[in-house]
């Protein structure tokens, strides 16, 4: 087994500090990043969807509960299956508590493509209290490249979902797509932060660019500190 060396205190707190130049450097770059995917142009939501949920049927619009923006976990849940996907699973561990992005006028809701007769068990074995969906009998999934694109996936034994978030913006009742990622793209997601990263009016804070996104759309400030979840009003 390879462990680290062995060295000095002196000798490892030079070590640190030259990579911590380096962390900086990636945080720098990431800040850019996420304003370059801020800046990304997005595209009305035309189609009609219907989800059903807790409370019945929904629209796209619905899943937004009023907020200005929605994330949606693309959760690989296929309508023949008993159980979700383990890692999508793993993933919606992970989430915090909504109350953060609540404050920042964001909705977070899972969809999958099993009948929501077979989410609903699972989701309460789980324990989990995120807003769940089922997109059945429609083609959200697809349409957000929530499905594999390869001919005879299934048949090869292959998971035809795929893992996957997407991002969207409301204004008024119209519906924009912002942003989606699959795959690899959704390591390093599940805090509050990270989420809100991915979205067209980021974390809300006045260092972002492009300077005046927080407010956009004559939205109220949000609050500039995270509070404990208890002390928000939503």
């Amino acid at each position: 087994m390879s462990l680290p060396e062995i060295v000095s205190r002196a000798e490892w707190r030079a070590a640190r500090a030259a990579l911590l130049d380096k962390e900086k450097a990636v945080t720098r770059a990431l800040d850019a990043l996420r304003a370059e995917r801020r800046r990304l142009p997005m595209v009305p939501v035309d189609r009609e969807y219907v989800f059903e949920g807790g409370d019945g049927k929904a629209t796209l619009l619905g899943l937004f509960q009023g907020r200005q923006q929605l994330v949606v976990h693309h959760f690989v849940f296929e309508p023949e299956w008993e159980t979700g996907c383990r890692c999508c699973s793993a993933f919606l561990d992970q989430i915090g508590h909504l109350a953060h992005l609540h404050a920042r006028r964001t909705t977070f809701a899972a969809v999958s493509r099993a009948p929501f007769t077979r989410i609903l068990p699972f989701k309460a074995r789980m324990g989990w209290t995120v807003p769940w969906y089922s997109s059945q009998p429609g083609d959200f999934d697809a349409d957000f490249g929530a499905v594999s694109e390869e001919d005879g996936a299934a048949e090869r034994g292959e998971m035809p979902g795929r893992p996957g978030v997407s991002c969207f913006l409301r204004d008024g009742d119209r519906v924009f797509h912002t942003y989606s990622a699959h795959g690899r793209g959704l390591e390093g997601l599940g805090s509050t932060t990270s989420l809100l990263d991915l979205t067209a009016l980021g974390r809300q804070e006045p260092w972002e660019e492009p300077r005046g996104r927080a407010n956009a759309l004559g939205a109220p400030a949000t609050p500039e500190h995270p509070r404990y979840h208890d002390e928000y009003d939503d």
